[in-house]
C-alpha cells in the first residue's frame, strides 16, 4: 500500500483505545504501538514527517499495511501492547535487549567445595544457585560470602595441597581459613560451606537472625569457642553492611533510573536497592532519543517486562509521559502499590545524581573509544558543509587492466571504522573497454536499485550519509544525476590523489577542497581511499587471474575449469605448466595421458 492509501485507511479508524500493528511488505511485524485514540495516533504517521524523528521516518518507509485491535481502555491497550511486543520482538520497538545472559553461583562437588561465579550450568554434579540477571550482584554476593565464611579464593586443590604450604596474605589477615596450612579440618570446612550456602539463599538478615540464635544456644551449653566464631561472623556481616551505607537508602526497596542523552548515544541506567542496600546496577547504550518523557515511559515499561521484581518505590531523573498509566500497569504486575518519586533534595536526590553520573561515565567511555573517529567525522562534516555527522560513509573505486575485467569495490566506514560486513563487489556489465565514469554510473545505479528492492536486513537498505568516489570532478558530476534521478539526496564527493598516489584533496561539483591542513580529515579520507583501492584491486586481480586462466588453459581440448585448477594447484604457475613434460603432467590428479599430451602440444605448438 502507498502512504496515501495507508493514511486513508488510518482516517477510517475509530476514536477508541487500542493497539496498532505495523507490517512490512512481507507481512512481518515491525512495530507495535498503543493509542488512546487509534485514528489520531495512526494517521499521524502517514502525513507530514516534519515532526517525526529519523527512526520513525525509517519505520514508516517500511510500512506496507497495519492491523489494529480495539480495547476498552488505554490501560488494557498498554497491557496488550506489552504482551505483543514480548511475543513478536518487533525491530522498531526493542529499545532494550535482554541479551546480558544469566549468571549463577556455583558450589563445586569435591572434598573441599569452592564457591565461584559462572555464566552457565554444566552437568558436573555441582550445586548451582540462580539464575541471576546481574553479574554485579553475583560477584558481590560471592565476594561477601568468601570474606564472611573465610573460604579460599586461590587455585589450590584440596586435599591434594592440604597442609603443604604457608598461608597466603589472606590467611595472615584472617580472611581465609587457610586449609593450605592445615588450619581447618575438612569437617569444619564443610560446615562453613553449608552456612555459606544458607547465607547466599537466605540473605544477610535471615542469616544473622539464625546465627544469633545459634550463638546464644552455644553459649548456654558453654561452647564458648564455637559461639565466638559465630560472633565474629555476625560482626563481619555487620561491618560489611556499614561499609555499604555509603550507597544506601532508608527504604526497604527502590529502583533508581536515569536517562542521559547525547548527540551520539543515550544511556539508560538503573541502580537497584533491597533492604536499603545497593544490590544491582545495569545500563544500556541506545540510540539518541527525541522525546525524553516518552522514552522514559517506554524504557521503564520494557525494563520491567524483562525483570521479575518490581519495587514499591521508583525514583526517576525527570518527567515520565503518562506516569499514572505506567504506575497502574506496574501495580497490576506487582499486585501492590508502586510509587514514582522525582527527588529534589536529600539522600534520594544524591542517589539519582549518582545514577546520572554513572550514565555519563558510560557515555564518556563509549565516546572515548571512538573519540578520535568522532572528532574526524565532525571535522569532515564541517569542512564539507554537511547537514549531519557522516556516520555511514560508502566509498567506490573502479579497477581494470587496460579496460579488461572491469570491476568496482564498495567499502563502508561506520563511525569512522571499516564495516567489512557491508563491503560489496561489482562486476561491470554494461560495456567493455576503459570507461571509469561510465563504470561509476552503472555501479551507483545498481547500488540504489538494491536500496529500493532488497529485503529488510540487507545492508543495501541503509542510506549512506556520504559517498566518496575514488576520482575527481568528472566522476562526481557523472554520479550526481544518477542519484537525483532515483529520488535520493545523498552528498557525493571525490577523493583526488597527487602524482605519488597520495590523497591530496576532496573533489566536488565545481572545484576541490584542500585537506592537507586538516590532519584528522586527511587521515580518515586517506584510510578510506587506501581501503577501497585495496578492496577493488584485490577483486580485480582475482577476476583477472580467472580470466587469464579461461583464455589459456581452458582453451586446451579436454581441459575444463576443474582440470585447469588441478594443474595450477600442482604447478603453481602457467609458466611451470608450459615447461613441464608429459610425464610430469600425468602425475597431476585427474589428468589423463591424453590430457597431458594435449596440454604439452598446445604450449609447444605441436
Amino acid at each position: 500500500m502507498t502512504e496515501k492509501d495507508l493514511r486513508k485507511k488510518a482516517m477510517a479508524l475509530p476514536l477508541q483505545p487500542g493497539v496498532y500493528i505495523m507490517k512490512n511488505k512481507n507481512k512481518k511485524i515491525i512495530y507495535i504501538g498503543k493509542a488512546k485514540k487509534l485514528k489520531n495516533r495512526v494517521s499521524s504517521y502517514f502525513g507530514s514527517h516534519s515532526n517525526h524523528s529519523l527512526k520513525v521516518i525509517r519505520m514508516v518507509e517500511n510500512v506496507n499495511d497495519f492491523d489494529y485491535i480495539l480495547c476498552d481502555s488505554e490501560f488494557e491497550a498498554l497491557v496488550l501492547e506489552c504482551s505483543l511486543i514480548k511475543q513478536h520482538q518487533p525491530k522498531y520497538n526493542i529499545l532494550l535487549k535482554d541479551d546480558k545472559g544469566y549468571n549463577y553461583i556455583k558450589i563445586t562437588k569435591e572434598e573441599f567445595p569452592r564457591i565461584r561465579e559462572c555464566k552457565r550450568m554444566d552437568d558436573d554434579g555441582a550445586t548451582y544457585i540462580g539464575p541471576y540477571t546481574s553479574n554485579f550482584s553475583v560477584k558481590q554476593a560471592v565476594e561477601e560470602t568468601l570474606k564472611i565464611f573465610k573460604l579460599p579464593r586461590c587455585n589450590k586443590k584440596f586435599p591434594r595441597d592440604y597442609g603443604k604450604s604457608r598461608p597466603c596474605l589472606n590467611g595472615f589477615m584472617n580472611l581465609c581459613s587457610a586449609p593450605c596450612a592445615a588450619r581447618i579440618k575438612q569437617e569444619e570446612y564443610a560446615h562453613n560451606v553449608e552456612d555459606a550456602i544458607s547465607f547466599l539463599k537466605g540473605g544477610s538478615v535471615k542469616a544473622v537472625r539464625e546465627m544469633q540464635a545459634q550463638m546464644l544456644e552455644l553459649s548456654e551449653n558453654l561452647q564458648f569457642e564455637e559461639a565466638a566464631k559465630l560472633r565474629d561472623r555476625i560482626k563481619a556481616i555487620k561491618n560489611l553492611e556499614e561499609k555499604q551505607k555509603v550507597v544506601s537508602i532508608n527504604v526497604p526497596e527502590e529502583d533508581v533510573f536515569a536517562l542521559v542523552n547525547s548527540n551520539k548515544k543515550a544511556c539508560f541506567e538503573v541502580i537497584r536497592f533491597e533492604h536499603g542496600k545497593l544490590t544491582d546496577t545495569e545500563y544500556w547504550l541506545i540510540e539518541p532519543v527525541d522525546d525524553l518523557p516518552q522514552a522514559r515511559f517506554e524504557l521503564i515499561e520494557r525494563y520491567y517486562s524483562m525483570r521479575e521484581r518490581i519495587p514499591s518505590r521508583i525514583a526517576v531523573d525527570g518527567e515520565i509521559a503518562d506516569e499514572e498509566l505506567l504506575g497502574e500497569f506496574l501495580e497490576s504486575k506487582r499486585g501492590r502499590k508502586v510509587e514514582f518519586i522525582h527527588p529534589q533534595k536529600g539522600e534520594h536526590l544524591s542517589i539519582v545524581n549518582m545514577c546520572i553520573n554513572n550514565a555519563n561515565e558510560h557515555l564518556a567511555q563509549q565516546q572515548g573509544r571512538l573519540g578520535r573517529e568522532l572528532a574526524a567525522l565532525e571535522e569532515l562534516r564541517d569542512l564539507l558543509g554537511l547537514d549531519k555527522l557522516p556516520e555511514y560513509i560508502e566509498s567506490y573505486d573502479i579497477s581494470h587492466t587496460f579496460g579488461a575485467d572491469n570491476v568496482a569495490g564498495m567499502v563502508v566506514f561506520h563511525n569512522g571504522r571499516p564495516m567489512k560486513s557491508a563491503y560489496k563487489r561489482f562486476s561491470i556489465k554494461g560495456f567493455d573497454g576503459q570507461n571509469d565514469v561510465g563504470s561509476m554510473q552503472e555501479v551507483l545505479a545498481r547500488r540504489f536499485n538494491h536500496y529500493y528492492n532488497d529485503e529488510e536486513g540487507s545492508t543495501f537498505k541503509i542510506l549512506p550519509d556520504l559517498i566518496l568516489l575514488d576520482g575527481g570532478e568528472p566522476q562526481v558530476n557523472a554520479v550526481l544525476p544518477v542519484i537525483k534521478s532515483m529520488g535520493l539526496d545523498v552528498p557525493v564527493f571525490g577523493m583526488v590523489k597527487d602524482n605519488k598516489h597520495r590523497t591530496r584533496a576532496i573533489a566536488l561539483s565545481g572545484g576541490e577542497i584542500e585537506i592537507n591542513s586538516h590532519r584528522q580529515v586527511f587521515t580518515l579520507v586517506s584510510s578510506i581511499q587506501e581501503e577501497v583501492h585495496r578492496f577493488a584491486i584485490t577483486y580485480h586481480h582475482n577476476k583477472h587471474k580467472k580470466s587469464t586462466l579461461s583464455t589459456s588453459l581452458t582453451k586446451v581440448d579436454g581441459i575444463g575449469d576443474a582440470k585447469a585448477k588441478a594443474l595450477l594447484k600442482h604447478f603453481k604457475t602457467v609458466t611451470a605448466i608450459k615447461n613441464a613434460d608429459i610425464d610430469d603432467l600425468i602425475k597431476v590428479p585427474g589428468i589423463s595421458e591424453k590430457n597431458a599430451r594435449q596440454v604439452f602440444n598446445f604450449y609447444h605448438n605441436l
